[in-house]
């Protein structure tokens, strides 16, 4: 079955050639797997060797996207036994898409050397790769370092601030408090925002007070998003006081 779908699909697409190297690319690959029947197993077709081989090819290709797919499909989704190696040198690479699918599929690896790759290219000089870093930071079961996140705080990105923030309501961090209400009057409206929906989220009576300090805060949305949280605070223990109350039906 493998073979008989792999000649049907070289001839369909012109890939009858004796080097696959030459024709075979992670266009064709994802074409491949998206077309296959669901029971054709592409480990039958292409030896791993020839894969690898492959893959490390496309991930030299001079189309940033190709070598994202090398990864993303060559690597991750059928191979995902590679060396690690393959990954942290790609890390490297000038096109930071490139740099943060890196990140992405190391993190899924879990391998021992992630933790501290992910210390390096928190200060990567892009944002999005940063805030791949910091996801992976908060993903793993390390401890999470709060001097890093420190140092976060006056990122040039209001996007990698507003992430610190989301992600730091994410569960209890102690060192934690301190941190979101500095950031809860960021210059950013919107890390500002995110701040209060984590201090309210985890600490919701101690962050009563500055969320009636951001009912005059300078954005509108932010001072109507303030007033309708805190109410839904001071409305709480009257909930548990109506519901411990005896039924008298």
């Amino acid at each position: 079955m493998a073979d008989r779908f792999r000649l049907t699909y070289l001839k369909s697409t012109g890939l009858e050639k004796s080097n696959l190297d030459e024709s075979f690319s992670s266009h064709d690959f994802v074409q491949m797997m998206s077309s296959s029947p669901p029971e054709y197993d592409l480990k039958e077709t292409l030896s791993s060797e020839t894969v690898l081989k492959q893959a490390k090819v496309d991930m030299k290709h001079p189309d940033p996207k190709v070598r994202v797919l090398a990864m993303r499909y060559y690597l991750e989704k059928t191979y995902p036994s590679i060396p690690m190696s393959l990954l942290q040198e790609i890390l490297s690479d000038k096109d930071p898409g490139v740099r943060s699918q890196a990140l992405r599929s190391l993190i899924k690896f879990r391998g021992p050397i992630v933790p501290s790759l992910l210390k390096k290219y928190i200060k990567d000089n892009d944002p999005g790769v940063r805030i791949v870093a910091l996801r992976g930071m908060f993903q793993s079961q390390e401890k999470i370092d709060l001097n890093i996140l420190l140092q976060l705080l006056s990122d040039d990105s209001a996007w990698v601030r507003r992430k610190v923030a989301t992600l730091l309501g994410w569960r209890q961090i102690e060192g934690a408090f301190p941190i979101l209400m500095e950031m809860s009057r960021d210059g950013d409206s919107m890390v500002r925002r995110a701040a209060l929906f984590s201090l309210s989220t985890l600490y919701p009576d101690e962050s009563k007070n500055r969320l009636m300090e951001a009912m005059t805060d300078s954005s509108p949305d932010l001072r109507k998003w303030a007033k309708m949280s805190l109410e839904e605070i001071m409305a709480r223990p009257l909930k548990k006081e109506i519901a411990s109350l005896p039924d008298r039906g």
